[in-house]
């Protein structure tokens, strides 16, 4: 979530970024009315609390004479008796009404909470306005391929190599489930040790990390924001991640990190899960949009001055990964509509996928600022031994499945083999893939 001080400071500043996102301005004037009523209950409780500290060291002050009084046969103890009951009384009154607006304190907490968890991070500047086709063109790389002959889409020729089996994943599992044998099985291997071994050379630290999480860590990152499209088991109240960004997230919840030797740097494969509610009709064909994949993912905590240096990294080291894939590709940069709640800006790198005509994405890396830090409370050390939230970021190395769809399309040959780029071929044992 964004930092309240920041709404209370500088309210058209996320008005605007909210505008920029076509999400609601209104909200913003919500949360303010929302902050001022909890700060306001909580003042008054505070006071209320203070006097009955007050009250209660009355009544045991009123006691104290009342007892001496009667020790001593005194003639004013009916007089100290009335007092302390009224002062008995007072406290209990008081003791109630605290009470009381410690617990409408605690609502009004919740329900500001819950409100700034709803306002999108801030687009940092340069994010293009608008929706899905709103992107800009940041460099296209390579040129699409001119065939001469008709080429095939990747399930036709997946289908002939003996690759994937769409008929028994359905039958298994149902729609958008699938398997990958032999050569299919023996891309997604290679894929993903291809990704790590780069990510190797850069200097991540691998992790395997969990698929299931708590509600805590995938709401902390933001996925439950757009909860549609996460898998819920209810009987355990855990979520099926659609990212090992999530794991990685979560890995340092609530703790005060290390950055003296500067970012974290951490990747993971992992089986990743996605509903992908909203998006029937889509993709249906194929390996493209699917329910469970295959992806090495990058993720970093870093101070927040160095945020947008490692973003530019993360792109450099996806570009690397395309580049040995001897893809055609394009960099965009991602509308403002078309982030997540969670990013502050995004690339995507798109290959061109022949059959469909059009790029589509491989890989995408986020800018997450420190979104995601303050829900998780992930902070540093920093001037002063005070503590400050850090920035996390994070970016796709490779998944398995749409990177051979395009591998299978632009690589492909006339007499129904698969030319295997010289990067990959270390890692999959041979430099063509036969038809079965």
């Amino acid at each position: 979530m964004i930092d309240i001080k920041l709404v209370r400071d500088n309210p058209d500043l996320v008005r605007a970024s909210q505008r920029a996102r076509g999400a609601d301005e209104s909200l913003v004037d919500q949360v303010l009315a929302a902050d001022e009523k909890r700060r306001s209950s909580i003042t008054e409780f505070e006071s209320l609390r203070s006097q009955q500290k007050s009250v209660s060291k009355s009544v045991g002050a009123a006691m104290g004479k009342l007892n001496a009084a009667r020790k001593a046969g005194a003639d004013d103890v009916d007089v100290l008796a009335k007092e302390a009951d009224e002062a008995r009384a007072r406290a209990a009154e008081l003791a109630a009404e605290v009470k009381r607006r410690e617990a409408a304190a605690d609502q009004e907490d919740k329900e500001f909470t819950a409100l700034i968890r709803e306002l999108d991070n801030i687009v940092l500047d340069g994010v293009p306005a608008g929706g899905e086709d709103d992107f800009v063109t940041l460099e296209v790389v390579g040129e699409p391929r001119q065939f001469d002959f008709e080429p095939s889409d990747h399930l036709e020729l997946g289908e002939k190599l003996g690759a994937i089996d769409m008929e028994r994943g359905a039958k298994v599992s149902g729609s958008r489930f699938y398997f990958l044998k032999g050569a299919g099985a023996r891309l997604s291997n290679a894929l993903m040790a291809y990704a790590q071994s780069i990510a190797a050379e850069e200097g991540f630290t691998p992790l395997v990390v969990p698929t299931l999480v708590s509600p805590a860590t995938m709401g902390g990152t933001g996925y439950l924001d757009a909860h549609e499209d996460v898998y819920h088991l209810e009987s355990a109240d855990l979520y099926l991640t659609g990212t090992s960004e999530v794991a990685l997230a979560g890995y340092h919840t609530d703790e005060i990190i290390d950055l003296s030797g500067g970012p974290l740097r951490y990747t993971a494969t992992s089986t990743c899960y996605r509903r992908e509610a909203g998006s029937y009709g889509k993709d249906t064909r194929g390996i493209f949009r699917v329910h469970q994949f295959t992806k090495t993912e990058m993720f970093i905590y870093c101070d927040p001055a160095q945020a947008v240096a490692e973003h530019e990294n993360l792109l450099r080291i996806e570009r690397r990964l395309l580049d040995g894939l001897e893809l055609p590709y394009r960099v965009i940069d991602v509308a403002a509509g078309d982030l997540g709640g969670s990013a502050a800006r995004k690339y995507d790198c798109e290959a061109w996928v022949p059959t469909q005509g059009k790029y589509r994405e491989l890989t995408s890396t986020s800018n997450c600022t420190t979104y995601q830090a303050r829900r998780l409370n992930i902070r540093q050390r920093g001037e002063g031994g005070k503590t400050e939230f850090v920035a996390t970021l994070n970016g796709t190395m490779l998944t398995d499945t749409r990177p051979i769809v395009a591998l299978l399309e632009n690589h492909q040959q006339a007499d129904g083999s698969v030319r295997v780029p010289a990067a990959l071929q270390p890692f999959l044992g041979t430099d063509v893939i036969w038809p079965a």
